[in-house]
């Protein structure tokens, strides 16, 4: 496998140096720059375009579920991890929601920290098994009133998705929402393998029944 780009952005100098370190001992893990807050990072990150951010959750200026909202929209080619000391329901949901790809404690060893890394490089969900079994059951409940799948998309990609279930080419839809057709194909191969389907067809049944578009 190709060398994982990483960002790394928390406002503790101390923990960032630390985490930098662990990182770099990391095979095939190479760190390609480091931000303080979220302002920053989203400079880094406009610069470098890394495979994956590794994010504080709070951070001044631009928190960490912020951050992930912007990222997951403008550069939906790097894959988030949220960094937090909090294992409760209301955080694991809210990065999930945001867009993160994965969400891991502070406490967590090096030999996570690496298959957390690894997994979302992958383009998989990486979640802590500290984060206990009741709140990743608890977030599933609360999106069952939706189509299975549809907590997997981040706001962009479902609005991407309503796009082309009302018919509108990559180009159009990159001049509504205003990026490149580019990003809205990247969005658009990522929204089809979050869902396993494949077809506009299909596409556009998934977003009826998601109430994403009104049935005809």
């Amino acid at each position: 496998m190709d060398t994982i780009h990483v960002v790394l952005a928390d406002d503790h100098t101390l923990l960032r140096a630390g985490l930098i370190a662990l990182l770099g001992s990391i095979p095939g893990v190479a760190v390609i720059g480091e931000a303080g807050d979220g302002v920053e990072a989203l400079a880094l990150l406009a610069e470098r375009r890394p495979d994956v951010l590794l994010s504080d959750i709070s951070m001044p200026r631009l928190n960490g579920l912020e951050l992930t909202q912007r990222v997951t929209q403008d550069w939906p080619a790097t894959r988030v991890i949220i960094l937090s000391m909090h294992a409760t329901e209301e955080y694991v949901c809210q990065a999930l929601q945001a867009g993160a790809s994965g969400y891991l404690l502070k406490d967590s060893g090096i030999a996570e920290l690496g298959l957390a890394v690894r997994a979302v490089a992958r383009g998989e969900t990486y979640l802590s098994p500290s984060v206990s079994k009741h709140v990743i059951a608890r977030y599933s409940q609360r999106t069952s009133s939706e189509p299975k799948g549809i907590e997997l998309l981040t706001p962009r990609q479902r609005e991407i998705l309503r796009l082309i279930a009302l018919g509108q080419s990559t180009k159009v839809i990159a001049w509504i929402l205003g990026i490149s057709g580019k990003t809205v194909e990247t969005h658009r191969m990522q929204l089809m393998n979050r869902l396993d389907i494949h077809e506009i067809a299909g596409l556009v049944r998934f977003a009826m029944r998601a109430g994403l578009i009104e049935a005809e």
